[in-house]
């Protein structure tokens, strides 16, 4: 697999996904954890957030896990 693909550019790409997703995360956790945004938000507001903090926090570690066996090649 390592000849059929550009390694260090895949791994730039995965990088920059990364790098994303975290701000995305934290983003999410920031919402979640303020209290006054939690006491005011409807509760339908409150769990979209919380969907999307799964989602990616689901692709992030999919990400991570790609970025890892690609370096290993």
């Amino acid at each position: 697999m390592a000849g059929l693909i550009d390694k260090e550019a895949e791994l730039a790409r995965i990088g920059k996904a990364m790098g994303k997703l975290e701000q995305d995360v934290a983003r999410f956790k920031g919402k979640l954890s303020n209290e006054k945004f939690v006491s005011n938000a409807p509760k339908a507001v409150i769990e979209k957030e919380k969907a999307k903090l799964a989602d990616s926090e689901s692709q992030l570690a999919k990400l991570k896990a790609q970025h890892e066996t690609i370096a290993a090649l």
